[in-house]
């Protein structure tokens, strides 16, 4: 890092007065001259503002009588660093505050020269935080400065975790590169015009630090030694593994990798089916035989948990028992299970009573937490991830050995592609290191991207300690803000009785009840810390009925506050459609129009995520959308000027019309389609499997497939996965029949084709769907008549 800055949270004006306020300039001084920028607060509230906007801080100096502002008393009786309250010092505030936010940082605790009282006065837990006490008048103040800048530097060395630390040493030493890649430090980029600007774009310090698997100090990624296998060993220990392994091609690849260990050709594997693509890639490449566990969907079209009912051991020995692909099986038990953790929309199962109900019936469960990475670094989500089935949660000798498959780089500060797979290996089903190196070195890359490498590093140590929970909570805690704003601001339109009473609304209880006193409170009501610290205020009642779900057992399944869903007039969450509705479709086209994208639009809701970056000016530009929108709306606005850029796409189908009217249209056509239940449909009454998909992309390979329109697929079978976004879950598996023209997938896929060709601009994007140019069909990929169905 730089050389920092040191907070001096001091009671005295460095400008004033006095043989005390100029010794603790002079002290200031030094520290400038030893080149750390120096950061002054003389009250306890501005010290913990600085703490909050200053991750910089190298090093504190901080004054136990520090005053607290006139009426505003600090102390927040945190039990963990000692008691507390009003009666105690500023410096106690700032002083847990720190021990909250940062690791490790130094702090000089100073006291004052006219104190009555010694350090056997202060608190015990105060010498817990503090690495040293400053008197100032008793030493020169460049004695006192060259000790806190020197702390100050062995803090920002020690910061640094394992690769990161040895890539910045190597490229401080300015060596010449004779190695891949080519570009030699960037050097190439220099010789060409377009070069050059591709250079200064990024600058130097990139290609200096993308270097070659030559470099021997930096370690292999495939032999896991040297810094890199430092810095996998230093995130097992900080997520909670047995072993971590940094993948660099996405959870996609993590997906892939773990399935190629578990299962081999003609095993059986359990897959859920509200899963990602490259999981059934991976049962493509292994040769396994899947049996889908089903589960739930409310009236929006969400796909839920899986009902407690899908797991137990008697129905899945059923389903295998009964299901086509299971003849013939190398075993007729399963050897590998995936579940979505947490799922797209933020349901996260409590995975120890999962891995519970499920270790009967396989001896390897692997938890896809692309999405959920973020879980073991806040207490709201305790026992909801999947390095929590340890040897303390679930003792006995059925414990399955659990993987569990992360996105680093979707909700925790690293670069795209950065991914990591966690495995806690039990002795029903140990995983070796070197046969699970194996899998590792077949889906690896003998080229990786080193600063992929160095974020994956840094983003698990920012998660390490206190400070990981601080960052998490501060995205949980901006989430809760934003859904009692939106709840709010629809009571306060209902209220005021001067527009139409309609506002967009969030998919979460309407009421929660505080464990400590019983009480119910309305949520928007709830106090943010409440929602913040208390799981129970997001776990699905199985007797509530704002989610829609059928089947749950309770504890079963929490919704992630920092996932939140915008709800859209038009249909509820038990699937009653509405006489007027707003397609979700058309909010988040306007939204696009003001520079705002959305992670995923369903037909009547939207996804939100709030990562660490999100602020409070982020989502509150939102809300002024979110307003905004409301009355175009409510004054039945052109669209033209609403949706400039649709209209000039499609003049034809688009112009004299208002944003009303669209939205009206376009909900009576999903109205008459059914489309949701088309979805549900699809999605519950799963097509007949024929053959394993590995089959299937044989045929597809050689010649063996074809593609025909919906209109002559029936009774065919599909040679391609078909995934739909929304809802981005696969409606068709290679290997499974379409079923009849008015069956569920071919009915749900026409409805799509339908709703694609009367509104342009707002398709769906179907994977495995190819759409004609000419006449618009969608056609789908599907094994040749004559091709043998054998596998």
């Amino acid at each position: 890092m730089g050389n920092g800055s040191v907070l001096l949270a001091l009671r005295e004006d460095p400008l004033g007065g006095g043989v005390g306020t100029e010794q603790l300039a002079r002290i200031g001084k030094g520290l400038e001259e030893a080149g750390l920028e120096v950061r002054w607060a003389r009250t306890a509230e501005s010290a913990c503002a600085a703490l909050r906007t200053e991750p910089g801080l190298s090093a504190a100096m901080v004054a136990w009588e520090l005053p607290s502002e006139p009426g505003r008393p600090y102390g927040d009786g945190d039990a963990k660093a000692g008691g507390g309250g009003d009666t105690e010092p500023g410096g106690a505030a700032v002083l847990r505050q720190i021990s909250r936010r940062f690791k490790d940082l130094p702090v000089f605790v100073v006291m004052a020269e006219d104190a009555d009282h010694g350090l056997d006065r202060l608190p015990l837990w105060v010498a817990e935080t503090a690495v040293g006490y400053v008197w100032p008048l008793e030493d020169t103040p460049s004695f006192i400065a060259g000790r806190v800048a020197r702390a100050a530097r062995a803090y920002g060395d020690a910061i640094l975790p394992p690769f990161f630390k040895a890539l910045r040493r190597f490229d401080d030493a300015h060596e010449y590169s004779w190695h891949t890649p080519a570009h030699s430090g960037g050097v190439a980029f220099l010789k060409s015009p377009v070069g050059r600007a591709f250079f200064d774009y990024y600058g130097e310090r990139l290609f200096r630090s993308d270097l070659s698997i030559s470099v021997g100090e930096l370690g292999s990624l495939f032999e896991h030694n040297g810094p890199i296998g430092d810095a996998e060993t230093n995130a097992a220990r900080i997520f909670g593994s047995d072993r971590t392994y940094f993948v660099l091609h996405g959870d996609s690849t993590a997906d892939r990798m773990v399935g190629h260990y578990c299962v081999t050709t003609d095993e059986i594997a359990l897959v859920d089916r509200n899963c990602h693509k490259s999981v059934l890639h991976g049962l493509v490449i292994s040769g396994a035989r899947p049996v889908y566990l089903v589960p739930t969907r409310n009236g929006y079209g969400l796909a839920g948990p899986l009902p407690a009912r899908e797991t137990a051991p008697g129905a899945v020995a059923d389903r295998i028992a009964a299901h086509p692909l299971t003849p013939g099986a190398a075993s007729p038990q399963a050897q590998y299970a995936v579940i979505t953790n947490s799922t797209y929309d933020g349901l996260c199962y409590d995975t120890v009573q999962t891995a519970r109900a499920l270790s009967p019936s396989t001896p390897r469960l692997h938890f896809d937490e692309a999405w959920f990475a973020y879980a073991r670094f806040h207490p709201l989500y305790a026992g909801r991830y999947g390095m929590a089935v340890d040897a303390d949660t679930f003792p006995e000798a059925e414990r399955p050995t659990v993987f569990s498959t992360q996105s680093t780089h979707k909700l925790l500060a690293a670069l795209s592609q950065s991914a990591m797979v966690h495995v806690k290996s039990s002795p029903r089903a140990p995983v070796e290191h070197d046969r699970f190196n194996e899998a590792f070195m077949m889906h690896g890359t003998t080229s990786p991207l080193y600063p992929a490498i160095a974020s994956l590093d840094v983003a698990a140590a920012m998660m390490d300690g206190a400070q990981g929970e601080w960052l998490i909570n501060e995205a949980v805690t901006e989430a809760i803000r934003f859904r009692q704003t939106v709840v709010r601001t629809g009571r306060r339109i209902a209220a005021a009785g001067d527009r139409p009473g309609w506002f967009f609304g969030v998919w979460q209880p309407e009421h929660i009840t505080d464990p400590a006193t019983g009480s119910r409170v309305p949520f928007a009501d709830a106090a943010p810390e409440l929602l913040a610290g208390e799981p129970a205020c997001w776990e699905l009642d199985p007797e509530a009925d704002w989610h829609g779900f059928a089947g749950l057992s309770r504890g079963q399944c929490m919704l992630d506050p920092i996932k939140v869903t915008l709800t859209c007039p038009g249909v509820t969450a038990a699937g009653e459609s509405q006489p007027w509705g707003i397609p979700a479709r058309v909010l988040t086209a306007y939204l696009a129009e003001r520079g705002i994208v959305v992670e995923k639009t369903d037909t009547y809701t939207t996804l939100i995520l709030f990562s660490m970056g999100i602020t409070k000016g982020k989502w509150g530009t939102l809300m002024d959308a979110l307003m905004d929108f409301k009355a175009l709306y409510d004054a039945e606005t052109p669209l033209h000027q609403v949706l400039p850029q649709l209209t000039e796409r499609h003049p034809r189908r688009y112009s004299g019309t208002t944003l009303s009217a669209l939205c009206q249209d376009m909900h009576e056509h999903l109205t008459r389609a059914d489309l949701i239940d088309a979805l549900d449909s699809a999605f519950q009454d799963l097509p007949e499997p024929v053959v394993p998909p590995r089959h299937c992309y044989q045929q597809l390979i050689r010649g063996g497939t074809e593609r025909l329109p919906l209109s002559k697929a029936a009774g065919r079978v599909a040679a391609a996965m078909v995934t739909v976004t929304p809802p981005g879950i696969p409606v068709l598996m290679p290997g499974e029949a379409l079923g009849a023209p008015d069956g569920p997938v071919l009915r749900y896929l026409g409805a799509l084709e339908a709703f694609d060709r009367a509104f342009p601009g707002f398709h769906s994007e179907a994977h495995g769907v190819v759409i004609d140019p000419e006449s618009g069909d969608y056609l789908i990929e599907c094994v040749r008549q004559d091709a043998p169905l054998s596998g």
